[in-house]
């Protein structure tokens, strides 16, 4: 990558990790989609940045179980939307006297659920090379046969 696109790449990674930071302590700010931006504009512009990242005390373990899995635990779909359904609906709330920013604090919360669950689902115990793709599958698999 030249050097251009590794700069942008870097300060999207840098401005998506400053906003899931802001997440903490905004309500209606998502952290975890923030976080998992920020490690893939660092994956691809910063060795070094998202190695950090991926080594963080606190946002490190999100950001490998994302890489490693590439799914959501149902549990944490639940939480997250209700979480967001309280939210949301409280913001809501604070501006009936305008609905129609009532309204569109519906339809962003509504979109953000259908955003959650449109991404796969880790059940318990499931398979933990669920996500591997076949072609990676069938080369373990050939390996596994000759040996190796």
């Amino acid at each position: 990558m030249s050097t251009l696109p590794r700069l942008l790449m870097t300060l999207a990674g840098v401005l998506c990790l400053a906003l899931a930071i802001l997440g903490v302590v905004l309500p209606g700010l998502p952290t975890t989609p923030f976080v998992l931006l920020a490690a893939a504009c660092f994956a691809r512009a910063s060795p070094r940045l998202h190695a950090w990242l991926l080594n963080h005390r606190y946002l490190g373990p999100m950001v490998r179980d994302w890489e490693a899995h590439r799914s959501l635990p149902l549990r944490v779909k639940r939480i997250a939307t209700g979480l967001m359904a309280v939210t949301v609906v409280l913001s809501a709330w604070q501006f009936m006297g305008r609905p129609w920013l009532a309204a569109l604090l519906l339809g962003l919360g509504a979109l953000g659920a259908w955003v959650v669950w449109r991404i796969p689902t880790r059940h318990p115990g499931s398979d933990q090379n669920a996500n591997v793709s076949h072609c990676e599958q069938d080369q373990s698999d050939t390996d596994k046969q000759a040996g190796g």
